[in-house]
C-alpha cells in the first residue's frame, strides 16, 4: 500500500508540472514554410505625423528564427536584450545575431535563422522561407518601423505545430511595440536612451498617453493593425520552386478620427 501511494503521488506531481509549448509536437519530418510580411502602414491608415521624407515610412529588414520554448528572442513586458535594442533603435542585426548563435550552441534551442529584405515603403511586401523542426517549432522575429527611436513588429514564439501535424497556412496581424530603450514619444524622435530601461510595451492608441505620441488616436478603441504576417506550409511537390508573393485580399485599413 506505501508503494502504490508514493507511486500515485509521484505520477500525480509528474502530470502537473508545465508542458513546454513545443513539447507535444509529434510531426516526423522537417517543414518548410514560405513567410511573407506585408505592411500597412500607409498615411490613409495612420495619418497623425506619417514620415513622407527623411526618411519615409519603411520596413528594416526582417530577421526571424525557429527555436524550442528554451530560446526567447523577445517578451513582451520583458526586458530587450542589447541585440533587440540595438535592431530596433538602429536596425543593426549583429548582436541579435550572435544571441542567436550563442543559446543554439549552449542549449541547442535553435534550429535555423531566416531574414527577409527590407520594404522600403510602409506598404508592400517581403517573403523569405524558413524551416521548422518538431524539437523547434517556434517561430519569432522582428522588423523595425523606420523610422522611430525604438519601435518594431513581430512575433514571439508562434508555434507551427499541432499535435502531429503542421499548420498549413496562419496570418497574424501586428502592432507597434516599444522596445523600451529609448524615450522618443515620435518617428522622428532624437537619440534619447531610457534610463532605467523599461520592459518590451505595445504601443496603443492610447498609450502612451500623450498627445505627442505618433500613434496617439484617443477616439479609437484600438489601432488597426500596421502590418501582417502570413506562413504557408510549402508541400513537398513546391520544394526547389519560386513561389510569388501572395495575393492578401484588400482590407480596410483606415483610420477615421471621427470613430467613438
Amino acid at each position: 500500500k506505501v508503494i502504490w501511494t508514493l507511486l500515485v503521488t509521484i505520477l500525480g506531481y509528474a502530470s502537473s508540472l508545465p508542458v513546454g509549448e513545443d513539447a507535444l509536437c509529434t510531426a516526423e519530418e522537417l517543414a518548410k514554410y514560405r513567410i511573407i510580411f506585408t505592411g500597412k502602414w500607409s498615411q490613409t491608415a495612420f495619418p497623425k505625423q506619417y514620415p513622407l521624407y527623411r526618411p519615409p515610412a519603411q520596413w528594416s529588414s526582417l530577421l526571424g528564427v525557429t527555436h524550442s520554448s528554451d530560446y526567447s528572442m523577445w517578451k513582451k513586458n520583458e526586458y530587450a536584450s542589447n541585440g533587440v535594442r540595438d535592431f530596433a533603435e538602429k536596425g543593426e542585426a549583429w548582436a541579435l545575431m550572435k544571441e542567436i548563435e550563442e543559446a543554439g550552441e549552449k542549449i541547442q534551442s535553435v534550429h535555423g535563422i531566416f531574414s527577409a529584405p527590407a520594404v522600403s515603403s510602409g506598404t508592400g511586401q517581403t517573403s523569405t522561407e524558413l524551416e521548422a523542426h518538431p524539437r523547434h517549432p517556434l517561430v519569432s522575429f522582428v522588423v523595425r518601423i523606420v523610422p522611430s527611436p525604438d519601435w518594431f513588429v513581430g512575433i514571439d514564439s508562434l508555434n507551427l505545430c499541432e499535435g502531429d501535424h503542421w499548420m498549413d497556412e496562419v496570418s497574424v496581424d501586428l502592432f507597434p511595440y516599444d522596445a523600451g530603450t529609448d524615450s522618443g514619444f515620435t518617428f522622428s524622435s532624437p537619440n534619447f536612451a531610457t534610463i532605467p530601461q523599461d520592459t518590451v510595451t505595445e504601443i496603443t492608441c492610447s498609450s502612451p498617453s500623450h498627445p505627442a505620441n505618433s500613434f496617439y488616436y484617443p477616439k479609437l478603441k484600438i489601432l488597426p493593425p500596421i502590418a501582417q504576417v502570413t506562413m504557408v506550409k510549402i508541400k513537398k511537390s513546391q520544394l526547389g520552386l519560386s513561389a510569388p508573393f501572395i495575393n492578401l485580399p484588400a482590407k480596410s485599413n483606415e483610420i477615421i478620427d471621427t470613430v467613438s
